[in-house]
């Protein structure tokens, strides 16, 4: 993402600044407020985010954001984005929020000197949007279905009209569901990221995990566990070779596509060919799941079944990427028995107390 030069704010500006200055001034805000965001480490595309949630509130308001009172939050997010979605209204008020912070610990004097206004964010406890976009609970396909869908998905394998690209999907969306990727990390694998020298199982090398708060990539090793490692050599030794990709190219992806760069090289799979490929299968060979099987809830059911079979949070949080084993919980939720647990030893407590009165 480009940056534009920011000119050093602490000039001295007069005290009745003009329309023009004003004006001036709010761009040379924008840039420096880019520009902190950046050294902050958030990646570009979080940082287009914020920007274009601010250019799209700036375009309802009509005038500088710093202008905003509570009253006017009110009449944006009460009545402008009244039917939009939750993580819309969320998106706008986190972006403003950062805005205001930012304007208030940068130019909070200046302003004042320039409009006698001053700085304070309209959002407050009172009208702040609430709700969060990880509020819906995923109760993943127990493991018999789960078994269902690739049995069928692997017998169509051998009749199917394109057999590299059906292939590439199903060996993708297996390794969803045996190691728990994201549908962007597994698209982002290189043929080098396969590390089977690492480790009891062999490694997967996942350069793009998901950061934490819009920060930069992060990094893990994930183990081929779950029969990852058997899936990864049949596609790599059946499969891959399809795509007419030349193995010993630096950068050559795991998942081609069909496609192929301007180089003739093929290009890296999209998100919508391994979404649509599950998809497909589902409604093929899950029905019951059609519609409802997403990549995300395949990386639910890992680790589900990671916790059936009795792995650790801690180890299921450094599996899937987590920053928090708070966020791990959530996806081992459905399957936690504490309730339960407690339920039963208090029946057992009430049934000791009544064999000893009836003795």
């Amino acid at each position: 993402m480009a940056l534009a030069a920011v000119r050093d704010l602490r000039d001295q500006r007069p005290s009745a600044a003009s329309a023009d200055e004003l004006a001036m001034f709010e761009t040379d805000v924008l840039a420096g407020f880019v520009l902190a965001r950046s050294s902050a480490g958030l990646t570009d595309g979080t940082i287009r985010g914020d920007v274009g949630n601010l250019e799209q509130m700036r375009s309802w308001f009509g005038r500088a954001l710093w202008e905003m009172e509570p009253a006017d939050a009110d009449v944006y997010f009460g009545r402008e984005l009244r039917g939009s979605p939750s993580g819309t209204r969320l998106a706008r008020a986190a972006a403003l929020s950062t805005y205001f912070e930012f304007v208030e610990l940068r130019h909070k004097v200046e302003l004042h000197t320039m409009t006698g206004r001053i700085v304070q964010c309209p959002l407050d406890e009172m009208n702040r949007p609430r709700g969060s976009k990880d509020a819906r609970l995923r109760i993943p396909p127990v493991d018999r279905e789960i078994a269902e869908l690739f049995s069928g998905w692997s017998q169509e394998l051998a009749t199917c009209r394109k057999f590299a690209p059906s292939a590439r999907n199903y060996a993708a969306s297996r390794l969803m569901a045996e190691v728990g990727l994201r549908v962007n990390e597994a698209r982002s694998l290189d043929l080098a990221d396969v590390r089977w020298e690492l480790g009891r199982f062999g490694k997967l090398h996942v350069r793009h995990g998901k950061g934490a708060h819009g920060s930069g990539p992060r990094e893990r090793m994930v183990p081929l566990i779950n029969h990852a490692g058997r899936t990864l050599r049949w596609y790599i030794e059946d499969v891959w070779g399809h795509f007419d990709e030349d193995h010993t190219r630096h950068g050559a992806p795991l998942f081609p596509s069909e496609r192929h760069n301007a180089d003739g090289t093929p290009a890296r799979v999209g998100y919508d060919a391994l979404r649509s490929g599950l998809a497909a299968a589902t409604v093929g060979y899950l029905p019951t799941w059609a519609g409802r099987l997403t990549p995300h809830v395949l990386r639910h059911y890992c680790a589900s079944q990671m916790y059936l079979s009795g792995v650790d949070l801690i180890s299921i949080q450094e599996m899937l990427g987590h920053s928090w084993v708070a966020t791990t919980m959530r996806y081992v939720h459905v399957h936690r028995t504490r309730i339960e647990d407690a339920w039963s030893a208090g029946q057992e407590r009430a049934a000791g107390r009544l064999e000893g009165l009836i003795r």
